[in-house]
């Protein structure tokens, strides 16, 4: 008869210390995936920046860097198209921010979905697509000629100005979704206080408004200097060699000079020292000011007269006409034949989408897997980093909560040089490398959109009032069982919009994956890069068309769940 109580008394004191075990081994579990996979390959390709070949700490590499008058002009170039990208998506951004936050005329809900769809695209679809219509020969040139006689046509596109234009016209939104979050929290008797003391129009937009809106603004500004600055595609397809992103590209994919190969690496270590960087003092910057003003309080928008509606949607007509140039050009390359000196092709089919779809489908096909995979590792390493960080004081906790913004800093032509230098040994047991198998790339997905499910689940994790836990906890449900049957209901829709935002961006993703990518593990970038370089544009054009068709269904989704404010997802 003592045999049940002998058990239960065994039983009891495990129990307890299972509980404290696994949510122990689920952090070490987050760090070491973030150890090995972000914090590791960095520290490598540092390491090889500053060592010979023979592991030797030297600046050798760096003085050899700095005394070559070509790569200090690729550096000149790449900070120069770095800041006037961010000053050309900041005017058009906190334009349309402020004309959708703040004023009311007929359409402003349509433009404000509108405004979403330039940044579903990748770079590379929308250089293609400014290409296919504004290029040498493309409509615009072939139309002037036959207009006006133009002789000769002209470059609106090839040069680093044509990568401005495409930069701009690609991220003002994320300028415009960060200011738009903004401008809805800030406090509107700041507003009435500046205009009771004179202060109206525009010295109340610069002194009051503009000021207010500093840390969405900081963080879509760093984020977009960050993607021009990392993105070599965009240059290389506009004939643009002299930037350091394209200089890292071209010295690590050449297999012959091991010094370009070195001085490839050397670069990219640069550009991750220049986003840590750029990082620390973005965040010191508006870490020293008090933004303690802002609120939630609702807004109302001024509506606009009649002549003023006009300009406000001519505005932002002409804005959204130019940014959707690369849907047009992409749309009728991807089922047009004969468009050659003809401002639009002169005949349609749909055989190249057959090509990519049904002959090729190796592209879409592993696309979608690698995409898939990713996200399961975002919500796996993701959902709990939020958690930490939203219910918890754990040791280390901002020391996580640096990384994962270190994440959204990091290059992805640095990260994919990183990956490389990092696991190009054989594996026990498997006797080859991690660059010699396909899981490499989701992996470097899994990292690159780390942030955004983490970001999608701590937004609904503050929602979520303590009280509902503890209330759970008082009846028993303690731990996962607390988290499964009250947290979870309460938070899916954050965790879902930022896995599917991790989803449409794995997709998309085109710098990390054109160094891991080998025979057979082509994404659909990759596919682009190698159709367009290969001269079969047609079916780049087809590939980019599916792109932007399940951005958009993406996008669609995202609305319907959570609004058209994601602004968080970014900052």
């Amino acid at each position: 008869m003592s045999r049940p109580g002998a058990l239960s008394a065994v039983r009891q004191p495990t129990a307890p210390r299972v509980s404290r075990l696994l949510p122990a081994l689920g952090v070490a579990v987050i760090w070491l995936f973030l150890l090995v996979f972000l914090v590791y390959p960095l520290l490598r390709i540092l390491y090889d920046a500053f060592s010979d070949d023979g592991g030797r700490l030297t600046l050798v590499n760096f003085v050899a860097f700095f005394g070559d008058a070509y790569y200090l002009r690729s550096l000149g170039n790449s900070l120069l198209l770095g800041f006037a990208t961010v000053v050309t998506t900041s005017v058009l951004g906190f334009a349309v921010a402020f004309l959708l936050v703040r004023c009311d005329f007929a359409g402003r809900n349509l433009f404000s979905y509108l405004t979403l769809i330039p940044i579903i695209s990748p770079p590379l679809v929308g250089v293609l697509g400014f290409t296919f219509i504004m290029g040498r020969a493309g409509t615009v040139n072939v139309l002037l000629e036959d207009w006006f006689g133009l002789a000769r046509p002209v470059n609106f596109v090839y040069g680093l100005h044509g990568v401005l234009l495409v930069e701009t016209l690609h991220l003002f939104p994320m300028i415009t979704l960060n200011v738009v979050d903004a401008l809805a929290k800030i406090d509107p008797a700041l507003e009435e206080a500046a205009e009771s003391v004179g202060a109206r129009g525009w010295k109340k937009l610069v002194t009051i408004t503009l000021p207010l809106t500093t840390p969405g603004y900081v963080a879509g500004a760093l984020l977009v200097f960050i993607w021009t600055f990392s993105d070599f595609a965009t240059p290389l397809v506009l004939g643009v060699h002299d930037l350091l992103a394209s200089q890292a590209y071209l010295n690590i994919v050449q297999f012959v000079d091991r010094r370009l190969f070195r001085m490839g690496i050397v670069i990219s270590a640069l550009m991750v020292a220049l986003a840590l960087l750029f990082l620390v003092a973005a965040r010191r910057y508006v870490a020293i000011k008090d933004y303690s003003s802002l609120s939630y309080s609702k807004i109302a928008r001024r509506r606009l007269s009649a002549l003023q509606q006009t300009g406000a949607i001519g505005f932002l007509s002409f804005v959204m006409l130019l940014s959707f140039i690369p849907y047009l050009g992409v749309g009728l390359a991807s089922v047009g034949r004969g468009w050659s000196l003809t401002p639009f092709p002169l005949r349609y089919t749909l055989g190249y989408f057959e090509r990519v779809i049904v002959e090729t489908p190796k592209y879409i096909v592993n696309s979608f897997l690698y995409s898939g995979l990713a996200v399961l590792v975002c919500v796996a390493i993701g959902v709990p980093i939020a958690w930490i960080l939203a219910r918890t004081r754990l040791p280390g906790r901002d020391t996580l909560d640096g990384l994962n913004t270190l994440i959204l800093a990091i290059p992805g032509t640095a990260i994919g040089i990183a990956y490389i230098r990092a696991f190009h040994f054989d594996l026990p047991l498997v006797g080859r490398g991690l660059t010699s198998l396909w899981i490499i790339l989701p992996l470097v997905l899994a990292i690159r959109r780390l942030p955004y499910t983490v970001r999608g689940s701590y937004a609904s994790l503050l929602l979520v009032h303590r009280s509902m836990e503890e209330a759970a906890e008082s009846v028993g449900a303690r731990g996962w069982r607390s988290f499964s049957d009250v947290t979870l209901p309460l938070i899916w829709r954050g965790v879902l919009v930022g896995s599917l935002f991790s989803f449409m961006t794995s997709l998309q993703e085109a710098s990390a994956v054109l160094f891991l990518s080998l025979g057979g593990w082509e994404t659909i970038t990759v596919g682009i890069f190698s159709f367009y370089i290969a001269g079969s544009a047609n079916e780049a054009a087809a590939l980019g068309v599916i792109l932007i068709v399940v951005a958009a269904v993406s996008v669609a989704v995202i609305n319907r769940i959570a609004g058209t404010r994601m602004g968080g997802m970014f900052g």
